[in-house]
């Protein structure tokens, strides 16, 4: 547990100075932003909003770029696969907690100041609970590390060509699966599928939010992503 707990501090310390970083870069510009808005319209526009989206950038590209060098350096000294798999799952999770407090108190504060500002989760689901605005976010930005790790991985594995066609493949498959929904699929199919995908966030058939679905739709397709993460580390080397 030890070994673990020495894993986990050494990626997520590794990732605090990052963190403080965008932080500092990203308010200063939204400072300016502000400024600039306020005085050109006079307080009557909020110049910015759901700066999440930002989060969520900066936690897929800490999924990618904070692969190599954490890899190689636990292997190095002497962790399996395993170990680092389950270190680099608990730093996402510290990771995806920290920003989504961050963004949560953030948020609400500059929505306190300023009505006219939402935050990516008060646009789908109103301002009111805080507590489920920061399991929400964390549950979104976890799914992004998963989902962009997993990514990486298979990149390393197949290499840069391979994942390129792997990427036009999945591309094209998706576009498929729009189109048939769209023109071959009976409407009581697509009318039943597009009741399904609200539900999944949040958006019951009754005209009620149901706030748990989201955040176990967002953990479920993190799951699946991290299985593949795992199945694909353990026999990945490093180019």
């Amino acid at each position: 547990m030890s070994k673990l707990k020495s894993a986990v501090l050494y990626e997520y310390l590794t990732k605090v100075r990052a963190i403080g970083i965008f932080y500092l870069i990203q308010y200063l510009i939204v400072a300016l932003i502000f400024a600039i808005v306020a005085i050109c319209t006079e307080g009557k526009e909020t110049g910015s909003n759901t700066l999440e989206f930002s989060s969520i950038v900066f936690v897929s590209v800490i999924g990618v770029l904070g692969y190599k060098e954490d890899f190689k350096a636990l292997l190095q000294n002497g962790y399996t696969r395993k170990y680092i798999f389950g270190a680099t799952i608990c730093m996402f999770t510290l990771l995806a907690g920290t920003m989504a407090l961050i963004d949560t108190i953030i948020g609400n504060t500059l929505h306190f100041f300023n009505s006219n500002y939402f935050t990516l989760y008060s646009g789908l689901y109103g301002f009111g609970n805080v507590f489920a605005n920061w399991l929400w976010l964390t549950a979104l930005y976890l799914m992004f590390c998963s989902i962009f790790y997993f990514v990486v991985l298979i990149i390393n594995r197949v290499g840069k060509t391979v994942s390129l066609l792997v990427g036009v493949g999945v591309c094209s498959i998706i576009l498929l699966v729009i189109a048939l929904f769209q023109f071959v699929f009976p409407d009581e199919l697509v009318s039943k599928t597009g009741e399904f995908m609200m539900k999944a966030v949040g958006f019951m058939s009754d005209g009620t939010i149901n706030l748990f679905f989201p955040i176990l739709s967002f953990l479920v397709i993190g799951v699946i992503f991290g299985i593949g993460s795992y199945a694909v580390i353990r026999r990945t080397e490093l180019r």
